[in-house]
């Protein structure tokens, strides 16, 4: 059985002025596949991630969403995409709850999106604060809530960057659940990650990140 090549990075690097904090790099990521990216402080794995994201355009190289330019069919290939960084950023005007409903009419699922709001919310252990606004939540809980609104609408390909570095015990069971449960769904997962234990419990492949090149583990 053929196996689909939902990311596909081409000849991608990043450069800082003389910098070059992603050295030019082709990889693939594929559909049932959690890949976790390591590496020290300082090597490029949330520039890398950004680039992927279409947060923070590569100074060369190209990155498809299934098929789909990011940088050039950015709708296309972002309805296919979703990214939860390493401090998630929120609207502070809405609440936990209005966030969910505003992602649910921005990705055009809002039928029953109250219902999965109350599930996701729950097994992260946010209900109780969905009245609550953003400015109100620990960090930990901002970084439940970024990943519930990740988790709560369509993609095919996750990113992830420190996903489980403010979260508890409980919460990072259910993270591991919840993307387990993605991978066999037939999505392509990427964790940049201090946390080997994720490698153990949850990855099919291991890269390492150093001084902008990524390498198989």
């Amino acid at each position: 059985m053929m196996t689909e090549t939902l990311l596909h990075i081409q000849n991608l690097s990043r450069s800082f002025g003389e910098f070059q904090a992603v050295k030019p790099l082709d990889l693939d990521l594929y559909e049932n596949e959690i890949t976790l990216l390591t590496g020290p402080n300082g090597a490029g794995k949330s520039t890398l991630l950004l680039c992927l994201s279409g947060l923070l355009r590569p100074t060369k190289g190209q990155v498809f969403i299934q098929g789909y330019e990011l940088y050039e069919q950015e709708c296309q290939a972002k309805k296919r995409l979703a990214f939860v960084p390493d401090v998630p950023h929120f609207y502070p005007g809405l609440t936990a709850l209005e966030h969910l409903r505003f992602i649910s009419l921005a990705y055009g699922v809002e039928d029953g999106w109250e219902n999965r709001a109350r599930a996701i919310l729950a097994e992260f252990g946010l209900w109780e604060n969905r009245n609550l606004y953003p400015h109100n939540l620990s960090r930990g809980m901002r970084l439940k809530l970024g990943i519930t609104l990740a988790l709560s609408r369509p993609f095919k390909v996750l990113l992830m960057d420190e996903p489980t570095s403010a979260l508890d015990s409980e919460s990072a069971k259910v993270l591991v659940d919840q993307l387990t449960a993605l991978r066999d769904a037939g999505c392509a997962i990427l964790l940049a990650s201090h946390d080997l234990s994720l490698v153990e419990s949850l990855a099919n492949r291991h890269l390492r990140m150093d001084l902008g090149r990524v390498e198989a583990v």
